[in-house]
């Protein structure tokens, strides 16, 4: 028996709520490590509501994974399709959920106790579910919320949490709902940050090209990037492109050729990555927007890769008004983040040549999971 993190937003966690609480489901990127990990009969779920960072159940696995499209987590065009038939041993509300900054909890989770509260150097265990977690720390997290279901002690939402559950919803389609969001405040432009921004993404932007050509693609990043991106990546069998090999009108030619790093396949983009070089991250989650404005029909991956503590402002930006009713759909449905933390973790993997760029799937994550 292994235990697995489980995410839910609010919504999706208040949709499970509603629900028999017999199933629980993942996107349909999560088969293959699903699969590879053999999750299911007996194995667990530790059940965690991102943004306000709280635990708020555990559910046992009763089945092997199914693949059904019935709306349970969303009214319609449900994403969670890849699912368990499950039991809950423990569900709490979430105004009674344990929140992981909970002194308790903090100085005990290994990955945790040894940081200080303010950090947010232990999120990479949240970034993706279903994901296999440390035992230890599932079995006291098992412990604490069956206790906490016995107890039903109160855990007061913080103002910022109160800001965090209030989603407002807009209608995209005649049966479609998506949740947005308004940033409250402009991003801070100091010219010092933005230096060091600029240079780690420069970085990222090589590990990204380095990653890429070592799952076999072909590698385009913009032409005034390229001098500094090369001195931290070596292109080997001519990998990087002189000259994108795509049949496009102007326009839609000229924003592909800024995006930070694209993997090309023959004559198809496979994925596509803004990487954020400034305090804005703006400017490249419109250029993603406007290259599926320009060609709906494009069937590509796309990903915003910015600093863990960033986070939260790349999901602000995602689920803006503006892009929520996108001919292609909603944008936050559509673009995932990945930190940058992933990718370097990603880029020292030593089998890479052997896989497929699924692997990106495991360190990506949407603003609606």
């Amino acid at each position: 028996m292994n235990y697995y993190i489980d995410l839910f937003s609010p919504e999706t966690a208040t949709a499970f709520s509603k629900s028999t609480r017999n199933i629980s489901g993942f996107r349909i990127s999560r088969k293959t490590y699903v699969e590879n990990q053999k999750i299911g009969p007996g194995d667990k779920f530790i059940c965690y509501c991102t943004r306000i960072q709280r635990f708020v159940g555990i559910i046992e696995v009763l089945s092997p994974y199914f693949i059904d499209s019935k709306p349970i987590f969303t009214e319609v065009d449900d994403p969670f399709v890849l699912r368990f038939n499950v039991k809950s041993i423990v569900w709490l509300p979430l105004e009674k959920s344990i929140p992981i900054h909970e002194n308790i909890i903090w100085n005990n989770l290994s990955f945790t106790k040894n940081l200080s509260k303010d950090s947010n150097q232990w999120t990479y265990m949240v970034f993706s579910s279903p994901r296999l977690w440390p035992t230890k720390d599932c079995e006291f997290l098992e412990q604490k919320l069956i206790e906490q279901n016995k107890i039903q002690k109160d855990y007061p939402f913080s103002e910022n949490d109160e800001k965090k559950l209030k989603f407002t919803k807009i209608r995209v389609n005649n049966k479609k709902e998506t949740t947005v969001t308004v940033p409250e405040n402009e991003e801070d432009n100091s010219i010092e940050k933005n230096i060091q921004d600029h240079r780690a993404s420069i970085k990222i932007q090589a590990r990204l090209s380095e990653i890429g050509e070592k799952l076999g693609y072909k590698i385009w990043i913009p032409r005034p990037d390229r001098n500094r991106i090369l001195k931290l990546w070596e292109p080997k069998n001519e990998s990087l492109l002189e000259e994108l090999p795509l049949v496009f009108d102007d326009t839609t030619l000229k924003t592909i050729r800024n995006i930070d790093v694209l993997w090309i396949r023959k004559r198809a983009i496979v994925r596509a990555f803004e990487v954020e070089d400034t305090t804005s991250i703006y400017s490249g989650i419109l250029r993603m927007a406007d290259l599926l404005s320009l060609q709906p029909m494009l069937d590509i991956k796309i990903h915003i890769v910015a600093p863990t503590e960033r986070r939260d402002a790349v999901f602000q930006q995602l689920t803006r008004p503006v892009f929520a009713v996108m001919e292609k759909g909603p944008l936050a449905e559509l673009c995932s983040y990945i930190s940058y933390d992933s990718v370097q973790e990603l880029s020292k993997e030593k089998r890479l040549e052997h896989m497929t760029d699924t692997i990106l799937d495991e360190y990506s994550e949407f603003a609606n999971d």
